[in-house]
């Protein structure tokens, strides 16, 4: 055996494999032949082995107990001048941190931050609106998963109420198909105060923005993610387009305006027939409106049976037909 056997590294106080085994040999046959100590250094260094005075050319090994209390003795050793380490770090930082948190938080913020899973962003959506007072702007897409989450929905009513208790506004957009939904029509009849909900048949994505200097939006297709915005240019374009769907949008709370049914067929209908001549299927359909697909497709029936179609060919072109879509932007546009 030879020091080219020694060629795992390690550290201090460590026995490596080919220094176990040697000093195992000299534990069971007796003292090793001096020339075996370059093969594994760490023997001789941890004091596992030390040199016969009779005879130089040996190496005697100590007993394990020994040794075993040795090695305890440099791991302890080794602990607690990682621990005096980190507490004159502690120290130097200390005055740093105090800085760090006297200055206000918007001025070291950055213009865009990536928030990493859904808990997180909350807590930051949760604090900002805490330091907000004036005004909440969001923008909801349909979740079929948090409408079946109690303590989500809890959570944001609370949060929603001390804003607006602060006095804050808020205002909310929504899809059509939510307007009867019970998580929406439960949030509308506990939130009191300066609070107004409007609903289109599509919207963006998920928005929020807080006071008109911060805003909040998707990283990721599955919004694991989340991007905070503080660059005013970003955040005014965000506002602008809010404003715009807002107008346009129908009423919800806090007086509710019913959507006028057209020749038999509902605004929905008409929203679901102008996306069947764009060419939709049925799944995405479903998306842009703020539904699952089986709901879309009831309404695809419904909508068939009303224009008289018998299959989806032909709904296309009776849709097209029926001018229900030209009804609907003159009413637009009256």
């Amino acid at each position: 055996m030879t020091a080219d056997d020694h060629h795992q590294p390690h550290g201090s106080g460590e026995l490596c494999e080919v220094g176990l085994r040697l000093y195992a040999r000299a534990l069971r046959d007796g003292p090793l032949p001096g020339a075996s100590a370059p093969a594994a250094p760490c023997l001789t260094e941890n004091g596992l082995l030390y040199s016969v005075e009779e005879d130089m050319s040996l190496l005697r090994p100590v007993a394990p107990t020994v040794a075993l209390q040795r090695l305890l003795r440099t791991s302890a050793d080794r602990i607690a001048e990682e621990r005096r380490r980190g507490q004159d770090l502690a120290d130097v930082f200390e005055p740093l941190i105090r800085l760090g948190a006297e200055r206000p938080v918007a001025e070291d913020a950055p213009a865009l931050r990536i928030i990493s899973g859904k808990t997180r962003a909350n807590e930051v959506i949760a604090q900002t609106m805490i330091e907000g007072h004036q005004e909440l702007l969001t923008i909801q897409p349909y979740d079929g998963v948090v409408a079946t989450l109690p303590h989500v929905f809890e959570e944001a009513m609370a949060r929603d109420q001390a804003f607006v208790d602060g006095g804050g506004w808020i205002r909310a957009l929504y899809q059509h198909s939510v307007r009867h939904t019970p998580y929406v029509r439960a949030r509308y009849e506990r939130l009191t105060g300066d609070v107004e909900a409007r609903t289109l048949d599509e919207i963006t994505e998920r928005l929020i923005v807080v006071d008109r200097a911060v805003a909040f939006i998707p990283a990721s297709t599955d919004r694991s993610l989340a991007l905070e915005v503080r660059h005013p240019a970003l955040v005014s374009y965000f506002v602008t387009t809010f404003e715009r769907l807002w107008r346009l949008a129908t009423p919800l709370y806090p007086e509710k305006v019913h959507q006028p049914v057209l020749d038999g067929i509902t605004a929905r209908g008409r929203a679901i027939a102008a996306l069947l001549v764009e060419g939709h299927t049925d799944a995405d359909i479903a998306e842009r409106l703020g539904m699952n697909v089986r709901t879309a497709r009831v309404h695809i029936a419904r909508l068939a049976a009303a224009l008289g179609s018998g299959s989806r060919a032909q709904l296309g072109y009776l849709i097209a037909e029926s001018g229900i879509l030209k009804q609907e932007q003159s009413e637009g546009l009256a």
